[in-house]
Parts: structure tokens; C-alpha cells; sequence
């Protein structure tokens, strides 16, 4: 194997991808990741890459949509020889990933096979230790609790991360771009390019631009107060600002701030702060094991009957009750 992933190869080679795939995994996401690679083949008119699909067990895998995919080989069992293993899972993973599967990542690691993660794909690779010191990237969402469950790897917030033998994307689309990037480093950029005109994309995109949609691009055409505004909640949502606060920051009166969020957002401040820290909170909640105090504390809330009571007027649920569901 070549130390990079993207080092193009001196005489033409066939490599072996392997796709594994776990329940729940984003189908678009998979496909993103894997239809590059066969229109690469159809479009050279040979095999540049000969592609397998993994699972734990021979079960077809029930993919977010419910649609199944039948595996062609069980993860690991014996030893395949690959160029590349992609592992593409849901985010977060849900419920324990078997000891072998993350023995054979490990395994392939130390066989210098290029790994990949899809989606929450990231997350099992850093769980079974074979992303510590590398740069790496997973779906935005995701961003806080794994920067905090997994400290050793170099989290980054770009569309996707090829850092020498490791690519990670933030899952749905951004797997294509990474892929056609990958072939491109490999088989030039004229056969990328080609494999974009097919899929009728307008270019591909680069992988450190970012994965969140810009906020000037969520307002539309807001005016730059409220932009700078919205900024501004978004960025103290542990010690939020009053709206009095929040007009002296942008030199503007309070019953102007008012009036923009009503007209482009259709709501108070206040209520549209108060839904950015409950949707923060909500997150942390389906998505970490932390107590709901500390969340309380972390969305901005005074104590943890302050918080419960705002969530479910907000959600009709209470915190306990949207762990339990």
C-alpha cells in the first residue's frame, strides 16, 4: 500500500474497496460514496476499483429508510485482502458495535489499509482507536460530543478530511466529493471531472469548505443587524443575552431589533433565542450520555425545573421522557 491514500499508482492497478455497513446507515450516503468508483470503471473502460459490501453477519442491513442491502461478506471473517475499507454507519451509532468489527478495523489499520468514515462512520473508527492523531471530520451535528468522547483525534469542521492513510466526510453528499477528489489524485483530474459532468454535478466541491450552511445563507437577504444578531445568539448559548444586551452589541434600538425579527423571522428575540437553546439542548440529549442538569446548565437555563418546564412547552415532552423515547 502507498503511504497516502492519493498517491497515484506507477502502473495501473485494480483496488479493492470494501464497503461495511451498519443498520441505519444513510443509503444516500453509501451510494454517494460508492457510485464514483463504478462510474470511474465504466468510464475507463476497465476496473480501477473492484468493490465488496460488508456487514456484521450475512442478514441484509436495514439501512435509515428502511430499505435493506444484502452484504456480500461478513466483516472480518476470514481477512480480506483490501485497498480500502469504507465504513458507513449511522450518527450516533446505535447500539454497541460488536468487539470484532473493531478488531478488524484495527487489524487493517496495522495492515496499512486505507480506512474511511461515512457519516458516523467517524465515530467507529475513533472508537476502535485507528483515528488518534489524524485529522478528521464527521456530520456537523455530531461535532461537540465528539470532540469531547474522543480528544486524540484532530477534529475538523471542513466537508471532508483525507489525511494521509484516513478520509472521514461529514456523510450525505460530502461522501461523493470526497470520493471523486480521491479517484482524481489518483487517476487524474480529467476522469474526476468526467465523473462529475455524469452525475450533472456543477463542480466538485473542495474539501475544506464548510459543512454547516453559512448564516448570511440561511437569512437570505436579511439585513446585516439581524444576521449579526441571530451570530450572536448562536455563539452565547451557555450565558444567553438579553435583548437589551443584544441591541447595545449591534448600536441598534430594541424595538428596531424587534421589528426585523418579526418581519424575516416571524418571531420575538427572546422566543427564537429560547428555540436555539432548546434545540442545542435537545441534541444533547439524543446524543450524549450527559446529565440533564449539566445540559440545563450548558443550553443557558437557571436549574434543571427552569429547563424541564421550557422543554416541554417547547416539545410536549420532558427531558427524561426524550431519552426514554
Amino acid at each position: 500500500m502507498p503511504e497516502s491514500p492519493i498517491a497515484p499508482s506507477p502502473v495501473p492497478v485494480s483496488r479493492h474497496v470494501g464497503v461495511v455497513v451498519l443498520p441505519g446507515f444513510s443509503l444516500l450516503a453509501q451510494a454517494c460514496a460508492t457510485e464514483p468508483l463504478f462510474v470511474a470503471n465504466r468510464l475507463e473502460g476497465r476496473s480501477l476499483y473492484r468493490l465488496s459490501t460488508f456487514a456484521v453477519d450475512e442478514r441484509p442491513v436495514a439501512s435509515a429508510s428502511g430499505q435493506a442491502l444484502m452484504p456480500q461478506a461478513v466483516a472480518g471473517e476470514p481477512d480480506q485482502a483490501l485497498d480500502m475499507l469504507l465504513v458507513c454507519a449511522p450518527g450516533p451509532l446505535a447500539g454497541s458495535v460488536p468487539v470484532g468489527l473493531l478488531d478488524w478495523l484495527r487489524r487493517l489499520a496495522a495492515a496499512r489499509v486505507v480506512l474511511g468514515g461515512i457519516g458516523g462512520g467517524t465515530e467507529l473508527l475513533a472508537r476502535a482507536g485507528v483515528l488518534d492523531g489524524y485529522r478528521a471530520t464527521l456530520p456537523w451535528p455530531r461535532f461537540s460530543t465528539f470532540a469531547r468522547d474522543y480528544p486524540r483525534v484532530r477534529l475538523s469542521q471542513q466537508l471532508f478530511e483525507i489525511d494521509r492513510d484516513r478520509l472521514t466526510c461529514g456523510g450525505g453528499t460530502a461522501a461523493m466529493d470526497m470520493m471523486m477528489t480521491l479517484i482524481g489524485s489518483q487517476h487524474g483530474g480529467e476522469l474526476a471531472e468526467r465523473i462529475s459532468e455524469h452525475f450533472v454535478l456543477e463542480r466538485i466541491r473542495m474539501g475544506d469548505e464548510p459543512q454547516q450552511v453559512p448564516l448570511r445563507t440561511r437569512l437570505g437577504h436579511a439585513p446585516q443587524s439581524l444576521v449579526d444578531a441571530v451570530a450572536l445568539m448562536e455563539s452565547n448559548i451557555e450565558e444567553p443575552l438579553t435583548t437589551h444586551e443584544l441591541s447595545e452589541h449591534l448600536g441598534i434600538s430594541r424595538r428596531q431589533l424587534e421589528r426585523l425579527f418579526k418581519k424575516h423571522l416571524q418571531a420575538v428575540p427572546s422566543r427564537y433565542y429560547l428555540n436555539l437553546r432548546l434545540q442545542q439542548a435537545r441534541r444533547l440529549l439524543r446524543e450524549s450520555d450527559r446529565p440533564a442538569g449539566e445540559i440545563a446548565l450548558q443550553t443557558g437555563f437557571s436549574s434543571a425545573a427552569h429547563f424541564s418546564t421550557a422543554y416541554r412547552n417547547h416539545f410536549g415532552i420532558t427531558p427524561r421522557e426524550e431519552r426514554l423515547g
